[in-house]
């Protein structure tokens, strides 16, 4: 797979910028002086819009000067966004969290949510940070993106890090946007299990079942080893079925969303996709997959220059987004008019 530099698509062109439309300005418009020479037109019937109890007009709501002056932050990245819109020509939808899990209910909510106002068959760049969540709704998340979109690209733009789920909705993309600080993670599973003595701590279920398979093998040889034979003791079969499961159904997923668009080929993409589950290449579930090895893992990566000014309005708005989280396990889904702390 390519790895472009500076895509044509991110270059800064100076296209109008569109009107606000959390708060719309009427037009005025000069009417034109009827032609002589022609009949007049028939007329046309008048609605009449419906007016007060008193007799007046209402007239059309507008933000109150306390409710925008408490609402300015998120005008302002609104306007970044339809920034970045106009020299992109994609419809930008935004996921931020530095804390806040991928799960059920909340985050599809959220991005069914920046989607209703989005054309079909709009191409749509997704800025996403998220360390990761379910893996299930992830494969929901980026199906929904694409569905919206249709034949048209997808890209998704990782300004700091989207790790193990948020990963797999990148995988599902045309393409994912990258500089200096992007990183992806493994798509290796993390379990909650509970210990024997009752507290319930994340393990790498690829972990679990690598060192289930270990003791067993010391047993096999030296049906004596105590040390064998205490470890397996302390691993639950069924868990171990579970979780070969969960590393299985992982894996099919990251295979499926690339050959959506990113690799074609099933068995390249199956490739990239054990490749970035690999826990012998990938030491930690939290380890740093850069633009260089996404790229030489297979896949498609556009490269941004730090320093470019597309990338810096994309970190720009990052920042401020962060800054806006109102909790610290909250997630942020923005677009040009929408803005939600979830």
């Amino acid at each position: 797979m390519s790895h472009t530099h500076d895509d044509a698509s991110f270059d800064d062109d100076t296209r109008a910028r569109q009107p606000d439309q959390d708060d719309p300005t009427p037009t005025v418009q000069t009417p034109a002086v009827p032609d002589s020479s022609t009949p007049p037109p028939t007329p046309t019937p008048t609605v009449t819009p419906p007016t007060s109890t008193t007799g007046d007009s209402s007239p059309q709501p507008r933000r109150t000067p306390l409710f925008e002056a408490m609402n300015t932050a998120r005008y302002g990245r609104q306007s970044l966004i339809r920034e970045i819109e106009a020299s992109t020509g994609n419809a930008l939808l935004c996921m931020v969290s530095e804390h806040g899990q991928i799960h059920r209910g909340v985050t599809t909510a959220g991005i069914v949510d920046l989607l209703h106002n989005v054309s079909d068959g709009k191409p749509i760049d997704l800025l996403l940070n998220s360390p990761g969540g379910d893996i299930d709704t992830a494969e929901k998340i980026i199906t929904l993106i694409r569905k919206r979109a249709e034949a048209a690209p997808v890209r998704v733009i990782v300004p700091d890090y989207a790790k193990s789920a948020a990963t797999l909705i990148a995988l599902g993309a045309n393409q994912v946007v990258m500089s200096h600080t992007s990183e992806l993670g493994p798509i290796d599973p993390q379990v909650e299990l509970t210990g024997i003595n009752g507290v319930k701590t994340i393990h790498s279920a690829q972990n679990y079942v690598d060192s289930y398979g270990k003791h067993a093998k010391k047993l096999r040889k030296h049906p004596d080893d105590p040390v064998a034979r205490l470890m397996l003791d302390m691993l639950d079969p069924v868990v171990l079925k579970k979780l070969k499961r969960t590393i299985k159904r992982s894996n099919v997923i990251a295979s499926a969303l690339l050959q959506t668009a990113m690799i074609k080929d099933p068995e390249k993409a199956a490739e990239a996709a054990k490749q970035l589950a690999d826990t012998n290449q990938w030491h930690s579930h939290g380890q740093m997959i850069g633009h260089e090895q996404c790229t030489k893992i297979g896949l498609e990566v556009s490269y941004q220059n730090p320093k470019s000014d597309v990338w810096e309005r994309i970190w720009r708005l990052y920042c401020l987004q962060l800054a806006g989280l109102q909790q610290d396990h909250h997630t942020l889904f923005e677009s040009n008019i929408a803005s939600l702390s979830l």
